[in-house]
Formats: C-alpha cells, sequence, structure tokens
C-alpha cells in the first residue's frame, strides 16, 4: 500500500511549484509562447495538485489527481464567462496567474500532464 507523503512535504512542493511558476510567467520568453504558455499551465495544475495532496494526503492518487484535473477543468471553463468587472480582474497580474484569461483546449492536456506528473513524484517522495 502506498504510503501518504506528508503535508509538509506537499506544501513545500506546492510552494516550490509556484516560485517556478512565477519564474517561467515572468522570465520565461526565451522558451518561446508556446513552451511557456504549457509549461505555466502545467505547473499551475502540478501546483493544485500538491495543495489538494496537502489538504486530503490520505486520499487516494486516483481521487487527488481527478479533484486537482477538476479544478483547472473548472477554472478553464470559467474562461469562456466574460463581465467587466471579471475580465477587469484577469487583466491584472494575479487575476491572470489564477483565472487565466481566455479559454485554450491545449491547455487541458498541459493540465493532465501536470496533475500526472505532480502524481508521479508524490509516489516517488512516499515511497
Amino acid at each position: 500500500m502506498l504510503r501518504t507523503m506528508p503535508r509538509a512535504i506537499s506544501i513545500a512542493a506546492a510552494v516550490a511549484t509556484i516560485m517556478l511558476g512565477l519564474l517561467v510567467h515572468l522570465r520565461g520568453a526565451v522558451l518561446g509562447p508556446v513552451l511557456q504558455d504549457v509549461l505555466g499551465d502545467a505547473l499551475w495544475a502540478a501546483m493544485i495538485a500538491w495543495w489538494i495532496g496537502a489538504i486530503a494526503p490520505r486520499a487516494g492518487a486516483l481521487m487527488r489527481g481527478a479533484a486537482a484535473y477538476t479544478v483547472c477543468a473548472g477554472v478553464e471553463v470559467s474562461q469562456l464567462y466574460h463581465t467587466p468587472s471579471l475580465d477587469a480582474l484577469r487583466a491584472t497580474t494575479v487575476g491572470h496567474v489564477v483565472l487565466g484569461s481566455g479559454y485554450d483546449t491545449r491547455d487541458l492536456a498541459a493540465y493532465a500532464a501536470g496533475v500526472l506528473g505532480a502524481l508521479l513524484l508524490q509516489r516517488i517522495a512516499a515511497s
């Protein structure tokens, strides 16, 4: 049976992923726009997976992964909804990083890769 990963490790991984994601977001232009976008989205999804692991460390990997992907997909689908105040929030740096700015189907694949990557690292760390 897979041991659970300590909550502190999940939190540390989430914080490290946030720092890496901000680096990609703010300084990742050298990667090119497509890779910067996909990598940023995958890191965002991995960060969500780490937070889910911190919130529910005893939940199974499938449940944590499904929850993380659902959050990511929900935020992506919410980008189809526009109001002036919501778009103004999305225009800020924090709003853009947390809520995104426009729906892109490609992001759903990046989220899947990010969640799977985080779950794989969680499995390795818990072994």
